[in-house]
C-alpha cells in the first residue's frame, strides 16, 4: 500500500509539478509592483544678462496640430483605442502651446512670445507643433521652427516625456511645475540653440526681413524691391527704405495695430489657459491613473486567463498514473484534478473580471475626455477709436481682422485693398463691405 502511494506521487510529479508551477506565476501575477522614480528635472537655460533689442527676437508659437487622424474623426472606438479624445485635442493644440510660450517666456531669452492663430506668418521665428500623443502619463510633440529669412531651426523633431508623478501630488505642485515641463524645456532649449549660431548681425537681418516682409505683404507695389532670395533660398535685405520714408511709418503703425490685435488673441488664450488649468490637470492626473489600472488589469486578465486555462487542461488531459484496482490512489487521483480544475476556473474567473475592470476604467477615460471641451469666443478690439468685432475660433478672427486690417490701410492711403474685393460669386455692381463697427 505505502509503495503504491509513493509510486504515485513519484510518477504524479511529472504533471503536477507544471501545474503548481502555473498557479505559483498566477500568484505572482497580481503582486507585481512597477517600482517608479523621480524624473531628473531639465530647466530651460536663463539668460545671463540683458540682449540688445536689436538682437532681441519675438517669437511665434501657433497653436498645436491636433493630429487627429482624418480617416478615423468619427470613430469613436478607433480613437479610444489609440487613446485619442478629439474634445481634449483641440483644447491642448492650444495649452500645450501655452505651455511652451511660458517656458520661453521665462527663460529671458526672447522678446515677445506670443501664442498665435495659424494664419501668423510675418514674425521674427515662428515655432509650429504637431500633438503626436498626449496622456496623463506621457506627452510626444512633433516640433518645427524656423525665422523670416526662411532659416530652418528644427525640422520634424520629435520631443517627449514620461510625466513627473511629483507634480500630481498636490494642486500647488502641479502649478509649480507642469508635469511634463522637461519637454518644454528640451525645446526652448533647442531654440536657443539654434539662436546662438547666428551672429548679432543676422539676428538684426531677421527682425529687418520681418517687418519688411509684413510690409511688402501690405503694400507689393511701394515695398517690392526690397528683398531678395539669394543661393540658399533665404530671404534677405537688398536695400532698406529710408528712415523718414512716410510709407514705412505707416506701415509700422499699421503693423503695431497687428501686434495688438495678436496679443488681444494671445491674452484671450491665457484667459482660456487659466480658466482651465484646474481642470486640465484634474483630468490628467485622473486619466493616468485610469489608464495605469486599465493596462493592470488588462495584463493580469491576460496571465490570469491563460494560467488558469492551462491548469484547466492540465488536469483534464493529464493520463491516470493508478493501476485499476488502486482506489486509494484513485481518489488521491481524482481531489489533485478536482483542484487543479477548481483552480484553473477560478483563475479564468478572476481574468475575465480583470477585463471587464479593464473596460470600466476604459469608459471611465472616455467620459473624463467628454467634459472636457474647449469654447470659441466673441472678441470686440478697439483701434484708434475703432470698435472692431472677431468672431468665431481664433483662426477664423485672425483672418477677419487681416481683411480689416487691409481696409485700414487702403482708407489711409486712398488706395484699394485686394483683401476687401468682392467673392466672385459676389455680382461686379456689388460694393465691398465697410468695416464691422
Amino acid at each position: 500500500m505505502f509503495r503504491a502511494r509513493a509510486d504515485f506521487f513519484g510518477s504524479a510529479w511529472s504533471w503536477r509539478a507544471p501545474l503548481m508551477a502555473a498557479l505559483a506565476l498566477f500568484a505572482l501575477a497580481g503582486c507585481v509592483v512597477k517600482e517608479t522614480r523621480p524624473l531628473p528635472k531639465l530647466e530651460a537655460v536663463q539668460a545671463r544678462q540683458q540682449i540688445p533689442d536689436a538682437e532681441l527676437l519675438d517669437v511665434s508659437v501657433q497653436a498645436f496640430d491636433t493630429n487627429i487622424p482624418p480617416g478615423l474623426a468619427d470613430n469613436e472606438e478607433a480613437l479610444d483605442k489609440r487613446r485619442i479624445y478629439p474634445e481634449v485635442r483641440r483644447a491642448e493644440s492650444r495649452l500645450l502651446a501655452a505651455r511652451l510660450k511660458s517656458t520661453l517666456e521665462e527663460s529671458g531669452q526672447w522678446g515677445a512670445v506670443r501664442v498665435v492663430p495659424e494664419g501668423v506668418k510675418f514674425t521674427d521665428v515662428l515655432v509650429s507643433g504637431k500633438i503626436i500623443e498626449s496622456t496623463g502619463g506621457r506627452l510626444e510633440l512633433e516640433i518645427d521652427a524656423g525665422d523670416a529669412m526662411g532659416r530652418v531651426w528644427i525640422k520634424d523633431k520629435r520631443y517627449s516625456g514620461d510625466a513627473d508623478l511629483g507634480s500630481y501630488k498636490t494642486d500647488a505642485a502641479m502649478r509649480a511645475r507642469d508635469p511634463f515641463q522637461n519637454v518644454y524645456a528640451q525645446i526652448a532649449n533647442d531654440l536657443m540653440a539654434a539662436r546662438d549660431k547666428l551672429s548679432p548681425g543676422e539676428r538684426g537681418e531677421v527682425r529687418e526681413v520681418a517687418q519688411l516682409r509684413f510690409a511688402q505683404d501690405l503694400d507689393p507695389r511701394s515695398f517690392g524691391g526690397y528683398l531678395q532670395t539669394d543661393a540658399d533660398g533665404l530671404t534677405r535685405v537688398a536695400r532698406l527704405p529710408a528712415k523718414d520714408d512716410p510709407a514705412l511709418t505707416r506701415i509700422g503703425k499699421i503693423r503695431e495695430r497687428d501686434a495688438a490685435v495678436i496679443d488681444t488673441l494671445d491674452g484671450y488664450n491665457e484667459q482660456f489657459n487659466e480658466g482651465m488649468f484646474d481642470s486640465y490637470a484634474g483630468y490628467r492626473r485622473t486619466i493616468r491613473e485610469e489608464m495605469e489600472k486599465e493596462d493592470k488589469a488588462r495584463a493580469q486578465a491576460t496571465t490570469r486567463t491563460v494560467l488558469g486555462a492551462a491548469a484547466v487542461l492540465a488536469s483534464i488531459l493529464v493520463s491516470s498514473q493508478c493501476g485499476s484496482t488502486d482506489y486509494n490512489c484513485q481518489r488521491i487521483e481524482d481531489a489533485v484534478r478536482y483542484g487543479g480544475g477548481a483552480g484553473g476556473v477560478a483563475a479564468v474567473m478572476s481574468g475575465i473580471k480583470k477585463f471587464a475592470d479593464a473596460k470600466t476604467a476604459a469608459q471611465s477615460v472616455r467620459e473624463l475626455a467628454r467634459s472636457f471641451e474647449s469654447e470659441a469666443g466673441t472678441q470686440v478690439v478697439e483701434v484708434e477709436g475703432r470698435t472692431l468685432k472677431l468672431t468665431g475660433t481664433a483662426e477664423e478672427q485672425y483672418r477677419e481682422w487681416r481683411r480689416l486690417l487691409a481696409t485700414i490701410y487702403a482708407e489711409e492711403t486712398g488706395g484699394v485693398s485686394p483683401a476687401v474685393t468682392p467673392p466672385a460669386a459676389t455680382p461686379p455692381a456689388a460694393t465691398p463691405k465697410a468695416p464691422r463697427t
